[in-house]
């Protein structure tokens, strides 16, 4: 491996024309065939399988008229202090701004409150639901200004009105404040670590090169593949915090090739015969994590885990060989300006193949390190330090056994926002399980005839109001054949509380005598029931994913190491920082501890999907920590250093280097918390935590500690596995004793492309 990219390496310094010619003509294609492609639509959250999605699929083939998944609106109504909502003046203003709809482009149907008793008690509040026929990313602009010129109409008449359900939803965009923020932190941090600006700009040059493929392939994408403005954002997070790190490794190591004499040829060569190798071992524990995801059996969870992976390969791809082509443009500008005006540092033919090799720098002069003086302070006091350090995570994990799941509705958007504001209303009017209605499906098409179909339709609504919770349950609709009916059932509850989530096991309960009785399949759906459907399933996904990811991420790390204690360590300490970030999650969204400091008014669960996508993303991160920070002990300790050398050594050249690419990453992550989307700013705070834990407490803490009280046997392989695994040489063993290659061997050992040849 370390050979082969070590030829890589050099290929692409000498060929750096064509390569950087060849990335370009790259981003070009991805970006013309992104601005070409049709607008791609959200799809609505969908579990097959269960009994919700089931019911949905019933619903669009027995009532194809209408869209069972599409768009919705609430015009929610209020009188002023001390009217009626019925009083003549405000039924007409109600009736005109209703009448305003009917009609309409994409209106399917509009509901009269005073026909339907969609009045409170109280008479203050009444509301109508308009449906669509599209679903609500699809809903034309002139569709969506219909809907609040409506409701102006009415508030002109003095009215208060609010518009929820889904209609108005939008597509989240990035691109914000808090993105620039993020990438601004990232770039600040490169400059200190690297101390030049060259070699910044060239990790962010590189990393958004990765990232614009990545975002345009999304882009273009989207329609066949159906992929949501969420997957786009997922690789833009991912491609960006990666891409930084991977190029930064790299050039880390190129300078410090360079510093120790070598030429700019064979650094870049041997910068990614071992950095490289590193990258390309953490870059697919990251795609083994994201391309997991498809274990759960939710699509869109699928399609997130292979944008995200996607943009993951387009960053290792780029890291190996559009990094060294630009060593080859840059020079000696990528060095520190230590290094560039240090005497020992020979300009003459320092950039020449084939001239006078520079002489090395020294870097052992003055005081060591921050990182050589942390390694040496674990190895004085190693069960302290992971006494400490393990119980500090401990304990920041312990609000992680209160967690709990479901989807965000409106109840968890800004009181500023149109939909939050009738969320209110209508829990204030109706109560509060009147935003979270349920939808009862009986399919009697396996009954004995339609002369049942009244007595069928009239058990299942006695049944259904005969279970405690039930509030109201509403006059069954018929499908054309006569063969389906559909009944809401309105709960005592709100929809995201652990109360709602039994009253629907009750109901199933309590219909399947029915359904026994009868021959009719009685299925429960609707939003709140699809939400705890997908909840249930993301538990019982969890164990299984955790095991085939984690299985065959300590397998790779195997053979990476060439250890058994190593790998199942990583996991090990995976599994602590990530509790800790589950910790501060259910903190935050659960419990409101600094809300206000993300932007969050209303608290509640957490999101279903964010536990295993966290685990899947968070796994692969850390181990990208684990790979850069022990390939350096690894190839000290092969070389003859004691366990505590090692551990030195890879703390002294990758401890700050390692740090640095945690901070640009939590910096990243952290850039998106401020998107108004629940789901990005949960992927936000719960991964810029995971990160914090894992890079500074576990790797940087208790990975070393417990090193040092293994000593050898950190690094024991049983002679069988030993025979078994394959030897892909990641710390450079072999380049250790290989003689630089001459640039007809390179040619040789890189395939040739059907250009011309280019010598610089």
């Amino acid at each position: 491996m370390a050979t082969f990219l070590y030829r890589i390496g050099r290929w692409a310094f000498r060929r750096r024309r064509l390569v950087g010619g060849l990335w370009l003509g790259v981003l070009v294609l991805a970006v013309v065939a992104a601005a070409m492609a049709p607008e791609g639509k959200e799809e609505d959250l969908s579990m097959p399988g269960t009994e919700s999605q089931k019911a949905f699929d019933l619903l669009d083939e027995r009532f194809p008229q209408s869209n069972s998944q599409g768009a919705e609106a609430r015009l929610v109504f209020r009188a002023p202090d001390g009217q009626r909502v019925t009083a003549r003046e405000n039924k007409a203003a109600v009736e005109d701004a209703l009448g305003s709809l009917d009609g309409g482009d994409q209106v399917a149907s509009t509901t009269d409150p005073y026909k339907t008793g969609a009045v409170s008690e109280d008479g203050t509040i009444a509301y109508s639901t308009i449906t669509y026929t599209a679903d609500a990313v699809a809903l034309a602009e002139p569709t969506k200004s219909a809907l609040e010129d409506a409701a102006s109409q009415a508030r002109d008449a003095g009215l208060t009105v609010e518009i929820g359900g889904s209609a108005l939803d939008s597509e989240e965009e990035p691109g914000g404040t808090t993105e620039i923020i993020g990438v601004a932190v990232a770039a600040v941090v490169l400059v200190l670590a690297l101390g030049s600006l060259v070699a910044a700009g060239l990790s962010l040059l590189t990393a958004f090169v990765g990232v614009a493929i990545a975002f345009g392939l999304v882009s273009a994408l989207a329609v066949p593949l159906g992929l949501t403005s969420t997957v786009a954002i997922l690789a833009l997070m991912l491609g960006l915090a990666v891409g930084i790190d991977y190029a930064l490794f790299i050039t880390s190591r190129f300078r410090d090739e360079r510093a120790q004499g070598s030429e700019p040829e064979e650094a870049a060569g041997r910068a990614v015969g071992t950095a490289g190798s590193a990258v390309v071992f953490a870059g697919a524990t990251v795609f083994i994590a994201l391309v997991g995801l498809g274990v759960v059996g939710i699509p869109e969870l699928t399609k997130m885990g292979m944008g995200g992976a996607g943009a993951v390969a387009l960053a290792v791809l780029v890291a190996l060989t559009l990094v060294p082509a630009l060593f080859g443009f840059f020079g000696r500008r990528v060095l520190s300006r230590a290094v560039r005006k240090a005497p020992s540092y020979s300009r003459s033919g320092s950039e020449r193949p084939g001239s006078e090799r520079p002489h090395p720098v020294s870097t052992a002069a003055g005081r060591p390190g921050l990182g050589t003086r942390w390694a040496r302070f674990v190895l004085r006091r190693p069960a302290a330090v992971l006494l400490i350090a393990g119980l500090g995570l401990g304990a920041v994990a312990l609000p992680a056994l209160s967690l709990e799941l479901g989807l965000p509705g409106d109840e968890s958007k800004s009181v500023e926002t149109t939909q939050r504001r009738a969320y209110d209303l209508l829990s204030e009017g109706f109560g509060p399980g009147f935003n979270g209605p349920l939808t009862v499906v009986v399919d009697m098409s396996a009954s004995s005839g339609s002369g049942d179909t009244r007595a069928t339709t009239d058990l299942v609504a006695k049944t259904v109001r005969g279970v405690d919770g039930v509030a109201s349950v509403g006059d069954p609709v018929l499908s054309r054949g006569k063969d389906t009916a559909v009944l809401t059932a309105v709960p005592q509850t709100a929809p995201n509380s652990g109360e709602t989530e039994d009253l629907v096991h009750a109901i199933r309960g309590a219909v399947s005598g029915v359904e026994a009785d009868t021959g009719a399949d009685i299925l429960v759906t609707g939003t709140t029931a699809m939400n705890i459907d997908i909840s249930e399933a993301m538990s019982d996904a969890l164990i299984p994913y955790l095991t085939v990811v984690i299985g065959l991420a300590v397998l790779l790390l195997m053979v990476v190491f060439r250890s058994v204690l190593v790998p199942i360590k990583a996991a090990l300490g995976f599994l602590l920082s990530v509790g800790a970030a589950f910790g501060v999650l259910v903190a935050v969204f659960q419990w409101g501890w600094a809300a206000d400091l993300v932007g969050i008014e209303q608290t509640g669960p957490v999101m279903s999907l964010m536990p295993i996508l966290i685990i899947g993303i968070v796994f692969g991160l850390a181990m990208d920590y684990e790979v850069f920070l022990l390939t350096r002990m690894r190839e000290a300790y092969v070389h003859g250093a004691s366990p505590g050398e090692a551990i030195v050594n890879g703390f002294r050249h990758s401890g700050r280097v390692v740090a640095a690419a945690a901070i640009i990453m939590i910096s990243v992550f952290a850039g998106f918390i401020g998107m108004s989307s629940p789901t990005i700013q949960t992927m936000g705070v719960g991964l810029a935590a995971a990160v914090a834990f894992d890079a500074f407490v576990v790797r940087m803490a208790i990975a070393p500690a417990v090193l040092a009280l293994l000593g050898h046997r950190a690094w024991w392989l049983p002679r069988i596995l030993n025979r078994v695994l394959p030897n892909v040489d990641i710390e450079g063993e072999k380049l250790s004793r290989h003689v630089p290659a001459s640039a007809a061997e390179l040619d040789a050992a890189v395939p040739r492309l059907p250009v011309g040849r280019h010598r610089h």
